[in-house]
């Protein structure tokens, strides 16, 4: 198996801070999305990996390469970071242009690139505008445009969709599923579950700057087998339904919403549920119109590990 991101005991503090602690982590190449609470390292991890910063203790290796202050990796490396750092005296395309030029990309291949990266990610009509004039989620494509000029292998990415609208948030995320589809590589940290949802099943759960969790979303959600899940069932005719299944084997409660048309049934034998169900229907007819389930999200996930 090759890895585009290793770590083997990675720390870095901030005087009596812990950024990240003995974090070890192996990650494929494709679409990782990096999650965790507010203050879990994930940030110190990126600047790690793009070489901004050098951990106190541990190893790290980028695409088989050490980051830090290797010029080599950083041609095949992009950072969109969430601080926002434009240049507002200059128009967004030649933002994106000038750091292509402080690369070394010659003038006239940096224009290209800047143009078609400004394009990519919507901004063609207003490339030629001055950033002082651009909106949050202007400005945040742009900095994604600078990310992805140069055609990196590995692109990072710190919360890549805030402030955009839905429309365009739509956009990006089919940007960077093409950009997985041409053979790049993407970790995306974001703290807005859903979002790293739509991208990715494939999750790095960091937490006081340990690794909690990796994976495949589906798979760490069967680990915890010990954890209830929670299913919903709107009904016609909920009581008889709800009477039937509270008495099932792994069945730990079963109550009825106020509005009296769903039932909701929390166990911890979901097959055995799923299994018993159809006859139940099929005997009661209480018209089931949906089985629900909402604890194989992400959200959920998280909930159970961080809680």
């Amino acid at each position: 198996m090759s890895y585009i991101i290793r770590t083997e005991g990675l720390a870095r503090w901030y005087g009596e801070v812990v950024g990240l602690s003995d974090l070890t982590v192996k990650i494929e190449p494709g679409i990782t999305g990096l999650v965790g609470p507010n203050g879990a390292g994930k940030s110190t991890f990126m600047k790690c990996i793009v070489g901004e910063i050098r951990p106190h203790r541990g190893r790290i290796q980028v695409m088989g390469l050490s980051p830090f202050a290797n010029k080599e990796l950083y041609q095949r490396l992009g950072f969109c970071p969430q601080q926002d750092a434009l240049y507002d005296h200059m128009t967004g395309r030649e933002f994106v242009e000038h750091l292509l030029r402080l690369s070394g990309t010659p003038r006239r291949e940096a224009r290209a690139q800047a143009v078609r990266s400004m394009e990519r990610v919507g901004l063609a009509d207003t490339m030629n505008r001055r950033c002082s004039g651009y909106s949050k989620g202007m400005r945040q494509r742009v900095r994604l445009a600078q990310a992805i000029a140069h055609e990196p292998e590995l692109l990072i990415v710190d919360e890549p969709l805030t402030g955009l609208d839905p429309i365009v948030r739509h956009r990006m995320v089919d940007l960077f599923l093409e950009l997985r589809n041409e053979g790049r590589s993407i970790l995306v940290s974001s703290h807005v579950l859903h979002e790293v949802e739509a991208l990715t099943e494939r999750i790095v759960l960091i937490h006081r700057g340990r690794l909690l969790a990796q994976g495949k979303l589906a798979d760490i959600r069967d680990l915890l087998s010990t954890q209830p899940r929670r299913v919903k069932l709107p009904a016609a005719s909920p009581r008889a339904l709800a009477q039937r299944i509270v008495s099932l084997p792994g069945v730990s409660s079963v109550t009825i919403d106020q509005d009296e048309t769903v039932v909701e049934v929390t166990t911890r034998d979901l097959p055995g549920l799923n299994q018993a169900l159809p006859s139940i229907v099929k005997e009661l007819r209480p018209g089931v119109t949906a089985f629900e389930s909402h604890d194989e999200d992400l959200e959920a996930v998280f909930d159970y590990l961080v809680g």
